[in-house]
């Protein structure tokens, strides 16, 4: 079964869209600061590749963390000018004779280089990524100077054994200061640790004596494992990096808090800028839908954007409302949509146990309306199950249904594209436990009276707390959804169960789709019919929920008004 994550607020116990994934929450102080701008156009198939990528970080990233490179260039220069003070006057007059000409030699050369690294981070036109390669030279310059001073300057005994070499200290601080990519780090790391090593095997080809190879790898092991350890601070920067892109390129909201993250995506809550308008953002990328190769990356991005436009297109207030929709620059699907405050249906029967008839018929008459709105534009959702259908507090209303989820939707009109993101070959379109025979069977021309047969396994589960049948595995149920008749609700509920509620839900349960209500606009007409739905209306839910649910019923204000994100995810079939 689907489950719900909840999340803790201050004021109401908030279930985020989560998909049929165990999202894990998280929260971002920072997020405040990340401004969603313009969406880039969805990518034609056979379109030329966008320049922007995800190896790339955001250019004014990258330019706040260059600025640190020539800090470090000033620091640098300080630290050799210092040791050219320590080898050329203070060693000399304390300790021991004076340094070798070689020593000076390097400790001018690396203040030189150093200033030289300030010089031209102020004040060289380039761009932020052509001066954060130069500072990966720098790292790796000053790592020749250090193993020149180890090597040349001085004699390497294996008395060393033990000590580390500053060259760990020039590639940890490298690693915090450059804004590089893992790869690049990880290679200039590695070079720079391995100056130390070449510089002893010169020593020994100019014949000074210097200790054997093993001990050789042993005196200079550490500068490896922090050459490994380099790569950490490189991967956290452009994770960072990645999450800024994807908010700079989404339309005119702020990320505000991280409500999920799944193998699919991440959900967000965003505001806009100027509405001051809460939302739920879903983003999601195409290659963790299984797409093998850039074309149908592609495709399947133009299917999301068609469908976004099929659900924004729909105008029941029982539908969840779609604000904005796009692809980032590196094809990172979103779009925007309402928050609710409320509950899915499976967390509502999880939770509270069966809903009573006259309740149920209320809450699937605004189903109906959803659907009857959506069938006469051609279109068939799908995917109708408990978790897609939320009932939440809307302004003065309790009970207010919105239908969510429509990515499985397909559309009946001969001149629309038929096969959308989830109905592709080699996928499964739907949820077992609420699947018609008909598509089971994948017989051609499924058509509305699919959702009719979904829409009566909604209300069994509703009076029941059970599903239509049981298996323990999807074949099985597929099998009895096929072949065996359901035993009608009122015999598997200790809720009374009139006869006229009954007969519509085995009506919608046909095996055979003449049999069915032909249309959700017919099975509205049929709900309304039953005299046993008359006694639940908004007043008798609003005492349900100042009862069961008191902390959604306070008074709602434009800043803290509990807000519940109420949209699943995309992916959640794939």
């Amino acid at each position: 079964m689907l489950r719900t994550l909840l999340l803790s607020s201050k004021n109401d116990a908030v279930t985020p869209l989560a998909a049929r994934l165990p999202y894990h929450c998280s929260t971002m102080s920072n997020s405040k600061n990340k401004i969603i701008q313009p969406r880039v156009q969805t990518p034609l198939p056979g379109a030329p590749e966008p320049t922007a990528t995800t190896h790339r970080l955001p250019d004014d990233l990258l330019a706040e963390h260059v600025k640190r490179i020539a800090i470090a260039g000033a620091v640098g220069a300080g630290l050799w000018l210092f040791g050219l003070v320590m080898d050329a006057i203070v060693f000399p007059l304390t300790v021991g004779p004076a340094p070798r000409t070689l020593t000076v030699v390097i400790d001018f050369l690396g203040i030189a280089v150093s200033a030289g690294m300030f010089v031209c981070i102020r004040h060289m036109a380039g761009s932020p990524q052509t001066k954060a390669d130069i500072g990966l030279l720098f790292m790796v310059l000053n790592a020749i100077f250090v193993a020149l001073v180890n090597s040349q300057a001085r004699t390497v005994t294996s008395a060393a054994m033990g000590h580390v070499s500053w060259n760990t200290i020039v590639i940890l601080v490298g690693s915090m200061i450059l804004p590089t990519t893992p790869r690049k780090m990880l290679a200039a790391a590695m070079i720079s640790a391995s100056m130390d090593p070449l510089g002893v095997w010169i020593a020994h080809l100019r014949g000074i004596a210097v200790p054997s190879v093993v001990n050789t790898f042993v005196l200079f092991m550490p500068n490896y494992a922090c050459a490994v350890v380099a790569i950490l601070p490189s991967h956290v920067l452009h994770r960072i990096g990645r999450r800024l892109r994807q908010a700079q390129e989404m339309g005119s909201y702020h990320l505000v808090e991280l409500l999920g993250r799944g193998g699919m995506g991440e959900v967000w809550r965003a505001e806009h800028r100027l509405l001051a308008r809460g939302a739920a953002i879903k983003l999601v990328r195409p290659e963790l839908l299984g797409a093998g190769n850039e074309a149908e990356a592609r495709t399947m991005l133009r299917r999301f954007e068609r469908e976004a436009q099929a659900t924004a297109a729909l105008s029941s207030p029982h539908t969840i409302r779609i604000f904005d929709f796009g692809v980032t620059a590196d094809r990172t699907f979103y779009y925007v949509m309402e928050l609710l405050s409320g509950r899915d249906l499976d967390s509502l029967v999880r939770e509270f146990g069966p809903v009573p008839a006259d309740r149920t018929l209320f809450l699937l008459s605004q189903v109906c309306h959803s659907l009857a709105d959506a069938h006469a534009r051609g279109l068939v959702h799908r995917d109708i199950t408990p978790a897609n259908i939320y009932t939440c507090r809307m302004g003065l209303e309790y009970d207010f249904v919105k239908v969510l989820d429509f990515g499985l939707v397909t559309f009946n009109d001969r001149s629309a594209m038929r096969t959308t993101m989830m109905t592709g070959a080699h996928t499964t379109t739907g949820t077992p436990a609420f699947m018609a025979p008909e598509i089971i069977l994948n017989e051609g021309g499924v058509d509305q009276r699919a959702d009719v047969y979904a829409v009566g396994c909604v209300a069994y589960y509703l009076l029941t707390g059970q599903l239509v049948f049981d298996a323990d595995s999807p074949m099985k149920m597929f099998l009895q959804h096929v072949q065996e008749a359901p035993v009608p609700p009122s015999q598997r509920s200790e809720l009374p169960i009139p006869r006229e509620v009954d007969e519509l839900v085995l009506a919608c349960l046909e095996k055979d789709p003449a049999k069915r209500p032909q249309s959700a606009e017919q099975l509205l007409r049929m709900v309304r019919r039953c005299r046993s739905g008359a006694s639940w209306d908004h007043d008798t839910a609003r005492g349900w929920w100042q009862t069961h649910l008191p902390d959604l019923t306070g008074v709602l204000t434009v800043a803290d008004a509990p807000y519940e994100t109420a949209e699943h995810a995309l992916l959640a079939h794939a």
